[in-house]
């Protein structure tokens, strides 16, 4: 997971808690327990996660030690690059890891195995007692990780996928991602360089009127990601003009099939590209609001949602769907899906409330 929540401001872990954090009804005991947890600032061996993955990744800590759970989040780590999450000698039973990629690549791909159901909330968040959840929180599964210890003494933990990027190929990998969503042409995505990649970056960077060193600095895929998200002249945007989180799905028709995909999170205030690789013949376009908990929102006993009468699967999880017969009786759900006009070279859907 749109806008990107932007952690870069975010305090590392061993400053003290705000002043409201103290004034929480929580027992002097645990309090004490998880700020030593999170804060003990007795000798330098920092913990760093390291994002070797294509994808933009926000991560959320959890410290389990004897009685006491915490989390923390969100920390923003963009490919090729490392963060520091725990600032000085961490000492717990176990160090627990979540992690989610940004909205604009619809449903995080980010395997979620691990076993340990530990409290969350929607954005940059302290939670003490992290096994029961409050208000506004949710449980999500977090995996146990085990740092190596570096050559200064700290401790890194790698964020990988199954191509096993190293830092540059990542990279690349992860530029390569971003024009396949802003409909450029710079597939297989593999991290490995060449004139088809650098002619989709070029064409990119023109028409975003970016300078092509834009790709050495520190903040590239910050301004990236903000340039995909922005409205084009050519493919489809869809901007949520509403205050509730969009869940949309995108469907093509090239003739031969349909292939419907989703879920992409679309933020309130923000806008967001769909990955249409080719040109198909038709596009189509679903999208729901929903709460925190992706429940669906209701206006006056009404579903508020966006789409038109062509019935195609979809179902809750992250899925693409190319046979779209009998979607109930296969354990789907029927949407209707409305056809996007692309007749001008290009469209943004605007999401609004009634």
């Amino acid at each position: 997971m749109d806008a990107p929540h932007h952690t870069s401001s975010w305090p590392g872990l061993s400053r003290p808690f705000a002043s409201g954090w103290w004034a929480r009804k929580t027992s002097l005991t645990l309090l004490a327990s998880i700020i030593w947890l999170f804060a003990n600032t007795a000798a330098r061996a920092d913990l760093k996660l390291c994002n070797r993955m294509s994808y933009v990744v926000e991560a959320a800590i959890g410290i389990d030690d004897k009685s006491a759970s915490a989390t923390r989040g969100w920390f923003r780590i963009d490919p090729a690059q490392c963060r520091v999450v725990v600032q000085g000698t961490l000492t717990a039973d176990r160090i627990l890891l979540h992690a989610r990629a940004l909205s604009i690549y619809g449903a995080s791909p980010v395997a979620q195995n691990g076993t340990d159901n530990l409290c969350i909330a929607p954005d940059n968040f302290v939670i003490a007692a992290a096994r029961q959840c409050r208000a506004g929180q949710s449980q999500v599964p977090f995996t146990m990780i085990k740092p190596t210890q570096t050559d200064d003494g700290n401790m890194v933990a790698y964020l990988a996928e199954d191509s096993e990027y190293d830092d540059e190929q990542a990279k690349l990998a992860a530029i390569q991602r971003l024009l396949v969503i802003a409909g450029y042409d710079a597939a297989p995505i593999d991290g490995v360089d060449g004139p088809k990649t650098q002619s989709a970056l070029s064409s990119f960077l023109k028409s975003r009127s970016l300078a092509a060193d834009v790709v050495s600095t520190p903040n590239f895929f910050e301004t990236m990601i903000a340039a995909v998200q922005a409205p084009s002249a050519t493919g489809l945007t869809w901007c949520n003009d509403t205050s509730y989180k969009v869940m949309a799905s995108v469907a093509t028709d090239d003739g031969k099939g349909v292939v419907s995909r989703g879920w992409y999170r679309i933020e309130p205030g923000k806008c967001l590209r769909p990955d249409v690789v080719g040109q198909p013949r038709q596009i189509l376009s679903f999208a729901e609001a929903v709460d925190d908990n992706g429940r669906g929102i209701k206006l006056n006993d009404k579903p508020l949602n966006w789409g038109g009468v062509r019935m195609l699967c979809t179902r809750e999880s992250k899925f693409e769907i190319r046979e779209h017969n009998d979607c109930n009786t296969r354990g789907l759900t029927s949407a209707g899906f409305a056809i996007v006009d692309m007749s001008g070279g290009g469209k943004t859907l605007r999401f609004a409330t009634p």
